[in-house]
């Protein structure tokens, strides 16, 4: 079956840096589209960044433009995500989601910026 494995949350300073990974199986990866999204606590889901099946277009939202970076690795069916400039409000849960004919969620990764 589809698995999509985060990993690399933690805890982190401000100004500090982490990087996610999301390993993907069941799926042929080269021809999905990824996602990261988040949720904070009492908060609604939130697209962070995205990157086409080839990895040649990215998007962000305006809030981590300029500190996130999403990159893919086709040949290692892994997505990954830069975070660098930490602030509090970059605390949630982090889910890789994968879209093509079909959806899938990964299972999340707590990411915690606090000094």
């Amino acid at each position: 079956q589809v698995q999509l494995v985060e990993s690399g949350g933690g805890l982190v300073q401000p100004g500090g840096s982490l990087r996610l990974s999301c390993a993907a199986s069941g799926l042929i990866f080269s021809d999905y589209a990824m996602r990261w999204y988040r949720q904070a606590p009492g908060k609604e889901r939130e697209l962070v960044a995205g990157i086409s099946s080839g990895g040649g277009s990215t998007n962000y939202a305006d809030s981590v433009k300029g500190r996130f970076t999403i990159s893919r690795d086709n040949a290692k069916r892994m997505i990954y995500l830069q975070m660098n400039s930490l602030k509090f409000e970059d605390t949630a849960v982090y889910y890789c989601y994968a879209h093509w004919t079909l959806t899938y969620w990964g299972q999340g990764t707590q990411v915690t910026v606090s000094s």
